[in-house]
């Protein structure tokens, strides 16, 4: 397996978490999301992925390879087609819960602190650094605190975002918690967040995959 990749991408990161869970072998395939005005929009990239986004897995399937884009449907193929250890529970209610954690992150957090959101606020629509870093900082934070009222609640969370043992939810949680750290989020209140966040980082598999760890590294 090739995963193209960003080493800052939060959507690679997950990604990268999953393959290492399932004790998958991948080459990395860096796709430098900055450079000479973004690598994504080369025409032998969007041949992979007509968005130009990160990131992109191509896989072998009988003999053919083929590409996948979307990082939650890339790590949804993974447990379909490598199920040990399984990312989702078993029980439909409990599968519905750990997806909605996932996608509250991926589709409620992320794509308003997205790279291309980000470069529109300011070359488009004037924003200052500091007013961009804000908006970073108010949807990031808004939404973690809501996660931590959730995942405070709930019964279900353990040592991980669902019982004793990382899902597709703490694939997602741990990268957008390192972007927040990054933009220098108060995450002060959110305890039970942070200590699953702790609590992943401490596995090799969340380790290896870290921003810090890829070859692209900066």
């Amino acid at each position: 397996m090739k995963l193209y990749s960003y080493f800052r991408s939060s959507a690679s990161y997950r990604v990268r978490i999953a393959l290492n869970l399932k004790g998958l072998s991948y080459d990395v395939v860096p796709v430098h999301l900055l450079r000479n005005g973004g690598e994504q929009f080369s025409p032998d990239y969007r041949k992979l992925n007509p968005d130009a986004l990160v990131p992109a897995l191509v896989d072998e399937v009988d003999g053919e390879e083929r590409a996948l884009t979307q990082s939650l449907a890339i790590i949804e193929y993974l447990d379909e087609t490598h199920p040990s250890p399984p990312l989702l529970p078993h029980d439909p209610l409990d599968r519905a819960h750990v997806r909605g954690i996932a996608l509250s992150i991926a589709c409620d957090i992320h794509p308003i602190n997205n790279l291309r959101v980000l470069r529109y606020l300011v070359r488009n629509l004037k924003v200052s650094e500091d007013d961009k870093n804000a908006w970073y900082r108010h949807w990031c934070e808004q939404g973690l605190a809501a996660l931590e009222t959730t995942l405070s609640r709930d019964d279900r969370t353990g040592r991980f975002c669902y019982g004793d043992t990382p899902t597709l939810a703490d694939c997602c949680l741990v990268p957008q918690i390192a972007n927040a750290q990054r933009l220098n989020c108060n995450l002060s209140g959110m305890p039970t967040v942070m200590r699953i966040n702790e609590a992943c980082l401490a596995l090799e598999a969340f380790a290896k995959a870290a921003p810090a760890n890829q070859p692209d590294a900066e």
